[in-house]
């Protein structure tokens, strides 16, 4: 993946702008700071920076500042985790995300959990979810083992995910299952 840390940003607090409606001329100073400080973009510059850091091999500030991001907003995000352009977060507290990678505009509520079925502290590929493009996915809902979320899909509230789920549906329940399509 190619990663250039401020056109990441740039779509980040574009996305989460528009998202919420915001209006604020983007070159007007205040404008600047009310977007950057948001709670619900300031996570999103946290996660940004610790993966800049761990990208740079400067392990133990990449995971400052991830703990940093843990004190402040709730939200554990694996540094390692790589992170598609214009991810959202309405909500930050209580949400794990351990995946191998997440696609680009990404909308994640609180409460989810995204990692590994089993302790892994290495962070293998072979037992960590892949998020792909455009996917929602719901409060407190949990995505756990070596699957992949696809393009577009979206993941209903306090759904538990174990196997993969297709582009273009709805999947919801414990364990979760497909009940729409939408293409």
């Amino acid at each position: 993946m190619e990663f250039n840390f401020i056109s990441y940003l740039k779509a980040d607090l574009s996305r989460a702008r528009g998202l919420q409606g915001i209006t604020i001329d983007p070159i007007h100073p205040m404008g600047i700071w009310m977007g950057i400080f948001s709670p619900r973009f300031f996570p999103v510059l946290l996660c940004r920076l610790a993966y800049l850091f761990y990208r740079y091999r400067l392990i133990p500030l990449a995971k400052a500042v991830s703990l940093l991001n843990f004190f402040l907003f709730g939200i554990e995000v694996g540094i390692k985790c790589e992170i598609g352009k214009g991810i959202f977060f309405p909500h930050t507290s209580g949400t794990v995300i351990g995946a191998l990678s997440i696609g680009k505009n990404a909308t994640i509520y609180q409460g989810v959990t995204i990692g590994a079925r089993e302790l892994d502290f290495c962070y293998l590929e072979a037992s960590r979810p892949i998020i792909g493009d455009d996917v929602v996915i719901s409060t407190g809902a949990v995505i756990l083992g070596a699957v992949r979320i696809g393009d577009r899909s979206r993941i209903g509230a306090n759904s538990v995910v174990l196997t993969s789920i297709p582009d273009d549906v709805l999947a919801v329940g414990a364990p979760a299952r497909v009940i729409e399509r939408f293409s």
